[in-house]
């Protein structure tokens, strides 16, 4: 079982940046999904066990950055140009099953999730 904590979520201003942390018990591919009050949970972005492949859901291309240090095995995700539309709670996910990568159903493992509010 692969042990998930997430941290850096916090409360920014429009325009403004935070980097998540996902401090995990082991490497492996590892996702970022979010979830508004009402609303599905929804892909973020995936970074492979080597960092050779990353994924980003559209919403956040190009202002997101997912990154891994495998000596920390910490998976980073550096969010720019917020918007109050991005506020949600963000979960870590690894256990990849399936084929899959934007469900949340092909992931065996989450974090506890980390609040981000981005106010206008």
């Amino acid at each position: 079982q692969v042990q998930l904590v997430e941290s850096g979520g916090g409360l920014v201003h429009t325009g403004g940046s935070l980097r998540l942390s996902c401090a995990a018990s082991e490497d492996t591919f590892t996702s970022w999904f979010r979830q508004a009050p009402g609303k599905e949970r929804e892909f973020v972005a995936a970074i492979s066990w080597s960092g050779s492949s990353t994924y980003y859901a559209d919403s956040l291309k190009g202002r997101s950055t997912i990154s891994r240090d495998n000596a920390k095995n910490t998976v980073y995700l550096q969010m720019n140009s917020l918007k109050p539309e991005d506020t949600a709670t963000y979960y870590c996910a690894a256990g990849f099953r399936g084929s899959n990568v934007y469900s949340p159903g092909s992931f065996a493992y989450w974090g506890q999730g980390t609040q981000v509010t981005v106010s206008s």
